[in-house]
């Protein structure tokens, strides 16, 4: 026999076994500063405390940079929508939301968080929706455990102060919906 062929079969063997000595078998988390995204920066709070809501007090870092802290009012009336790739009742309403965020101009901020999900696949998914409105990143959930919900997607009102004005579960069904929402809860007329 050759014996080339089982020196090269050594060698490789030796290299592999280096090679897996050097790695773990969990993957390295991926960082939102490693996806590429088209969506825009949280915009900056003031450095106010928000007033005392149901919302749990967390800092989350956006897809296309800076943080939204649910500690600090966000100083104008904002709809914070709660969403995920994998969600499908998400995927019918993230339209709609866009459509609220186009149609808020500098009277309503719109801001998505991703919950439960990927970075990358979060990111896709605003990419491929033409989502233009900032989203933060809660790859583990903790808005979510924190308000005590368990389903997709979940809209909260938010007054300028930071109070909750409302929770809506479930999808909104259309844009004339989310502008009586809005209306209602925040007395911001679109």
């Amino acid at each position: 026999m050759n014996r080339r062929p089982r020196a090269l079969v050594a060698v490789l063997a030796v290299g592999l076994a280096l090679l897996t000595g050097c790695t773990s078998d969990e993957e390295a988390p991926v960082t939102l500063a490693g996806v590429a995204t088209d969506l825009p920066p949280c915009p900056a709070q003031p450095d106010t405390p928000a007033a005392a809501s149901d919302l749990p007090a967390v800092s989350l870092d956006c897809y296309g940079g800076g943080t939204l802290d649910l500690t600090r009012a966000p100083g104008v009336p904002t709809v914070l929508n709660l969403w995920a790739s994998w969600c499908g009742p998400c995927r019918e309403e993230l339209p709609l939301v866009q459509e609220l965020a186009d149609a808020g101009g500098d009277r309503l901020r719109v801001l998505g968080v991703v919950s439960k999900d990927g970075v990358p696949q979060g990111a896709s998914f605003a990419a491929d929706g033409g989502l233009t409105f900032p989203s933060a990143f809660d790859g583990d959930g903790a808005v979510m455990t924190g308000m005590g919900v368990n389903n997709l997607p979940h809209t909260v009102f938010l007054a300028a102060d930071g109070s909750v004005a409302y929770f809506k579960v479930g999808p909104v069904h259309s844009l004339d919906e989310f502008r009586e929402l809005v209306a209602t809860h925040l007395g911001v007329q679109l």
